[in-house]
């Protein structure tokens, strides 16, 4: 019995992956001579099985297939602002719909008006929309909008950390997300995930990639 990779990446995920078929010995891949020159086939009457499954992220992360990766919150948080920019803004109902096509595996985009100060858009806390949250802070003291606001601002955004309830949760929990401000308006789009061991400095770096 044997067993070779049979793909190593999954584009626009931010995870490197390996999976190994096995054959039993009946089932080697072969070696043939055709017209003068070798020619590898595999001739696979039966898989035994895959045995394997190693999901490598950034910086060693690891992420199951229903969670969002970075490089998937940024293309998402990058769309988001690309159609912001084309509407002038007047999509932002889409952004306050749980079932809209801004809520993807674990995570959502959401929208706040730096200029305002206020929650522009947001698919689960609908009683923040239009309210003024410059005075939100987490459980660190760390005031959520104005770290969102200058992280957006930066050329190409940035990423940030604050902590904040998940879905249906009362208490908070570490969030890193992904800000960017939409071309020639005040609004930010923003997007990302929990967790306790993503670093900030690891999801910038694929920005710059």
């Amino acid at each position: 019995m044997s067993s070779q990779p049979i793909f190593d990446y999954v584009p626009n995920t931010g995870v490197t992956t390996k999976a190994f078929r096995v054959w039993t010995v009946s089932e080697q891949p072969e070696t043939i001579e055709q017209k003068g020159k070798q020619m590898r086939i595999r001739r696979v009457i039966g898989v035994v099985g895959i045995i394997s499954l190693i999901l490598v992220g950034v910086g060693g992360y690891s992420f199951a297939a229903d969670q969002a990766a970075p490089l998937e919150i940024i293309q998402k948080v990058k769309d988001a602002a690309n159609a912001l920019e084309k509407s002038k803004g007047s999509n932002l109902a889409d952004f306050n719909n749980p079932k809209g096509p801004w809520v993807f595996k674990d995570t959502y985009v959401y929208v706040q008006d730096c200029g305002k100060g206020t929650m522009a858009a947001h698919p689960f806390a609908s009683k923040l929309v239009g309210k003024n949250v410059t005075g939100l802070q987490d459980v660190k003291g760390n005031f959520i909008t104005a770290q969102i606001c200058a992280s957006g601002k930066k050329p190409g955004g940035s990423w940030v950390e604050y902590w904040f309830p998940k879905p249906g949760e009362k208490n908070p929990s570490r969030k890193v997300s992904y800000a960017l401000q939409v071309p020639g308006t005040s609004l930010v789009a923003t997007a990302g995930i929990y967790s306790e061991t993503l670093k900030v400095e690891d999801l910038d770096m694929l920005l710059k990639k």
